[in-house]
Order: structure tokens, then sequence, then C-alpha cells
């Protein structure tokens, strides 16, 4: 299938932060202060958005228990960008659809991003976009550099050649028609999709990779804050 040549004309975001924290020990990660000014960890990934340049709105997808701290994190930080704050579904993929049809009519496209990779940063989010604009999807991604292992039972069946593997990230960005037709189709079909890009390849819809950083780790486990850390006091946090 050829790819869509599209040019983007309004761009939207969509957070995703009404997950649970169930790996966490307890820490309820999105609300975690992290860097020397111990800022929530929620407050960087939505700074990054506002501070991109392509971006003309931010819906912010919560727990109904946080949608009043959210908005104290838009009203104290000034997060003039930030347009809706809605509550989350019952997984990952009913939080994204509801975020979906809360971007203006205007809007082209948008970027997805999960709520707990605060170490995006504007120029990565400004990359990504400028990809999809070119083709109608694109998504951050970093080649795997580890050995892969395809394991049953316990025992190692094949080593995976890594040549071609990336590990996917986000932001990914997308026409606003074709990810919500993906979205929906996924649904109907009952496909087990582990992230948003998975629902339009599987309309034989190409997505373009665009270089991620190793940066930009989604903060899953109790110890992945002392990496959040330590990039956050080195470089400043999102600032580029």
């Amino acid at each position: 299938m050829k790819e869509l040549k599209v040019t983007a004309k309004w761009v939207s975001a969509v957070i995703v932060a009404a997950g649970g924290s169930s790996r966490m020990d307890g820490i309820d990660k999105l609300f975690h202060p992290v860097g020397g000014d111990e800022l929530p960890l929620l407050v960087h990934t939505i700074r990054a958005f506002q501070r991109c340049t392509l971006i003309r709105e931010i819906i912010i997808v919560t727990r109904s228990e946080h949608i009043a701290d959210v908005a104290g994190f838009v009203r104290d930080y000034e997060f003039d960008k930030a347009a809706k704050i809605v509550e989350g579904g019952a997984d990952r993929s009913d939080s994204v659809q509801i975020g979906l049809r809360e971007v203006n009519d205007k809007a082209d496209f948008v970027a997805i991003h999960d709520g707990a990779r605060p170490l995006v940063t504007p120029k990565l989010i400004s990359e990504v976009v400028l990809g999809a604009t070119a083709t109608g999807a694109a998504i951050a991604a970093i080649p795997v550099t580890d050995t892969i292992k395809h394991v049953m039972g316990g025992y190692i069946k094949r080593t995976v050649p890594r040549k071609t593997l990336y590990e996917a990230q986000t932001p990914q960005v997308f026409d606003v028609g074709l990810i919500k037709g993906a979205l929906y189709n996924a649904k109907v079909k009952k496909l087990a999709i582990t992230d948003d890009s998975q629902a339009v390849e599987a309309l034989g819809i190409p997505v373009r990779i665009v270089e991620g950083s190793r940066a930009n780790i989604k903060v899953t486990y109790a110890e992945d804050f002392l990496a959040v850390n330590i990039r956050l006091d080195l470089e400043g946090g999102n600032e580029d």
C-alpha cells in the first residue's frame, strides 16, 4: 500500500495518564516527585508538549480521583495548551479512544504519548510529528541492542536476529481519522494490541520509524526513578 501524502495543519496531543502503577511497589508514579526541583513526574511530561511549538492543544486522560490534581498542575504551571482533562477507561486502549473523542475538530494529526515518559523532549515530539505529516503515521523507536531469545517452557527455542528489531516508544503521531478508524477496527475484531501503531499496521498502512532516544524511558518499576533523576540532574530535563 502506498504511503499517505498529507500536510499537517493542526496537531493535538493526547497524554495517557490513567494507569494504576501496579508494578511500582505502592508508588503512584505519575505524581512521584523527580529531579532536583522535585516536580511530579507527570508535570515534566506535560511540559514537553507545552513547549513543543507544533502542538496546539493537549488532552490529558487520567483516573477520576486525579482529575483535580492534574487540573492543579495545569493551573500552577500555566499549561495553557491543556484544553481538557478527562477520565480514562478500563484499559489503555479505551483511554486513548476517550482522549481522541475530545480532540479539537480542527485537528489533522494527534500525538499520543505515555504520561509515564517524562524525558521526552519538544525536539523529539516535533520530529515524530514531521515524520507523520509525510506518511500519515510515525512513531519514535530505537534499535534493539540486546540479544533477543525466543523462549518457550523455560528453554530457548531460537535466537531472534536483532538487525531489524526496534523498541517502540511514544510519542506516536497519526492522522486523526486514520487512528480513530484503526482503533475502532481493532476493537471490533478484538485484536490484542500493545501500542497504537499496531492498530494502524493491522490495516496495512505503513508506519514510519523516527529515531527515538534511549533517555525516553517509560517509568514502569520503582528503580526507573533513578535513571530519570540522573538524567534530569545531568541535563536539566526536557528543555530541547
